[in-house]
């Protein structure tokens, strides 16, 4: 198990962390997010003891995670962390890179691991390429590779994904965290993308102000957000008041609806006056004034501007909501 107790950090005199606590289960996936600057890179680098902290203390099993003040060489040998820096050997082949650290006395083992991992990265057509001519997101692909090569029981994953392109990011994702489930390694993710962690994490930390500020499986976290910043971080959402949207309702609670769930209707519901449309393929966002106030839903076609709409929720959302 890895766990924080008590973990407070600040750069200097500005606090970023204050009084976390953790615990990662091992074979787990955690994925961390938030806005940027809420802490989430520096929390994987404590992890890793790159970092000295304040106060509290980090553990896997019954080992302590020191950092740099009582290790000459930063990190620990079980686990590996990948940055947004690569450090790869850009001279050298990308076969070469990613078997690096695989053992040369086993030359037969050595060749199928090498192109298992390239072929989860996606790379195998480009094993005789000197990484320099690599894209970023080519490099990154490698580097991921190479922290495989040394089999983890930990991986600390930064913005994975953040230099690939959208063609190849959603099969690389399946690769790599199937992978990474099927070897039982722990991973903690840092991320802004809802797509890294809602189909594959385990469990979600949502950082805010400094702490933790909620701690459940996505599908919780999505389907019952406590407060519009959680929703916000998993798309477009908005905080309405209840009775607007159901007259009949004796409340003035508001509750959090994502853009997807609104309906238009000519009749009845909240009212809203459009002011643009934004086309994003399959459907438009369009973004309303209600009392002053903007806010976004979805729509089949494009709406005009000034036009006056009413918009709806179903029940079912507005019972999963009140749940909360």
């Amino acid at each position: 198990m890895l766990q924080l107790d008590h973990v407070s950090f600040a750069y200097d005199n500005l606090s970023v962390l204050e009084d976390i606590n953790l615990k990662i289960k091992e074979g787990e996936h955690v994925c961390v997010i938030g806005e940027s600057g809420c802490g989430k890179s520096t929390l994987l680098k404590i992890l890793y003891g790159l970092l000295e902290i304040d106060t509290g203390e980090v553990y896997w099993n019954d080992t302590q995670i020191l950092g740099p003040a009582y290790n000459l060489i930063p990190g620990e040998r079980y686990m590996k962390y990948l940055s947004q820096d690569f450090d790869l050997m850009p001279f050298t082949t990308v076969y070469e890179n990613v078997s690096q650290f695989l053992s040369v006395l086993e030359p037969e083992l050595l060749k199928e691991r090498t192109n298992e991992l390239l072929a989860t990265i996606e790379m195998t057509d480009f094993s005789s390429t000197k990484v320099r001519y690599l894209s970023g997101g080519q490099q990154q692909r490698v580097a991921l590779a190479r922290v495989l090569a040394q089999e983890p029981k930990i991986l600390l994953l930064d913005e994975p994904f953040s230099h690939i392109d959208n063609f190849r990011k959603n099969s690389l994702r399946r690769n790599l965290f199937g992978y990474l489930k099927s070897k039982n390694i722990t991973v903690v993710t840092s991320t802004h993308d809802p797509y890294d962690m809602l189909p594959f994490a385990d469990r979600v930390v949502v950082l805010r102000d400094k702490k933790i500020m909620a701690v459940d499986t996505p599908k919780e976290l999505y389907e019952h957000p406590k407060d519009i910043y959680i929703a916000s971080l998993f798309g477009q959402a908005n905080r309405i008041p209840i009775n607007i949207v159901k007259t009949y309702a004796d409340t003035k609670r508001r509750i959090i609806v994502y853009a997807h769930e609104f309906r238009v209707s000519n009749k009845s519901g909240l009212e809203t006056v459009v002011s643009q449309s934004f086309y994003m393929g399959g459907y438009y966002l369009v973004e309303g004034i209600y009392e002053e106030s903007k806010i976004y839903f979805h729509h089949h076609e494009p709406l005009e501007k000034g036009k006056e709409i009413y918009l709806n929720v179903s029940i079912e959302t507005i019972n999963r909501r009140l749940a909360v």
